[in-house]
């Protein structure tokens, strides 16, 4: 080999080994501060503060609030506290000014049980306080606590003719938020066990229109509750975001769409109510069905061919209750009720 080309080639590795290790401590260099910086404890005193945002009228949970190293020069003296504060005195208690995550809490922001303007605190704008009784079964044996959504069901008798009377169920209301059982807003713990207690009466929040609704349905019926799960309300808003019952401006902003979505999650329904009736669980419940539920099940029901304009029922024709879906056929003068057979 030529020996200048082997001088360059010598050279171009002696050129690239140097530039590889000047590279490698150039990042090394720059790794380290930050290194360093990740190591440094930050200094000052644990500060209590929101663990994700907090609104006007949120009742406190333990997994609400939590301790944070916070600069001493900037700590004041509205702040709680490690060590000075007892963090389960204030579980139950109820956001009075709204508190962004990560931001420290202050004595002021929160209202305990018993002060003046608690309930009012716990109250979302524009809602109702109301109170219901229940007992171990209408109220899930005491595994309702403050801040659960529920929804909630009446059951009544339904009077028909000649005496009947069928049993019905429906769910008038959904996604109510617990707000007190027993004039408590807090969750019993012993040793960081929840306690379940029954209780006689649920303090919830509702829309005034529907705060009348409850009020009347007691009259009606008896009401109980059902516990409704977590990820029931983020299924239900997806759908209302689809639908378009829930609009969000295109300009709006993070925080006024994060607004929006919780109001619409926090939002009482009363539109969509589904029932159960005694017929439906029971075949001996079907004989005392109402003849208003014959007429309607007759109209999807098919008929057989009959005249266009079927002459009205001779005098004194008394069409005996139906036992179930019927239709009233006239062959020349004589009118009939034919049941339909459920196959």
């Amino acid at each position: 080999m030529d020996r200048k080309k082997l001088v360059l080639l010598v050279g171009a590795a002696i050129v690239a080994i140097g530039t590889a290790l000047l590279a490698r401590s150039m990042f090394a260099g720059a790794a380290a501060p930050q290194a360093a910086a990740a190591q440094v404890e930050p200094q000052g005193p644990k500060v209590l503060v929101a663990q994700r945002a907090l609104p006007v009228g949120t009742i406190i949970t333990a997994d609400a609030i939590g301790y944070q190293r916070w600069p001493a020069q900037l700590v004041k003296d509205a702040y709680f506290l490690d060590g000075e504060a007892d963090i389960s005195k204030l579980i139950g208690t109820v956001v009075r000014h709204p508190v962004t995550a990560g931001e420290p809490v202050t004595q002021g922001s929160l209202v305990s049980p018993g002060d003046r303007g608690f309930l009012a605190a716990a109250l979302t704008p524009g809602m109702r306080a109301i109170t219901i009784p229940v007992d171990a079964k209408s109220g899930v044996a005491g595994f309702v606590f403050p801040g659960d959504r529920v929804d909630m069901v009446l059951t009544q008798t339904v009077e028909g003719d000649g005496g009947s009377s069928l049993k019905a169920s429906e769910t008038i209301i959904r996604n109510l938020r617990v707000l007190a059982t027993d004039q408590s807003t807090k969750q019993e713990t012993i040793d960081g066990v929840t306690q379940v207690k029954e209780f006689s009466t649920v303090t919830l929040e509702a829309t005034l229109t529907i705060v009348e609704k409850i009020t009347v349905a007691q009259t009606i019926g008896t009401l109980s509750l059902t516990l409704r799960a977590i990820s029931d309300s983020h299924s239900e808003l997806e759908r209302a975001i689809a639908s378009g019952s829930v609009n969000i401006p295109d300009n709006a902003s993070p925080q006024e769409e994060e607004r929006l979505l919780r109001e619409a999650m926090a939002r009482p329904d009363d539109s969509r109510g589904s029932f159960v009736t005694g017929g439906d669980v029971s075949r001996f419940q079907r004989s005392s069905m109402p003849p208003v539920g014959a007429v309607q099940a007759a109209v999807s029901a098919p008929a057989p061919i009959m005249a266009p304009s079927a002459p009205a029922a001779p005098r004194g024709y008394s069409a005996p209750v139906a036992s179930g879906p019927s239709v009233r056929v006239t062959r020349g003068k004589d009118t009939e009720n034919v049941a339909v057979s459920a196959r």
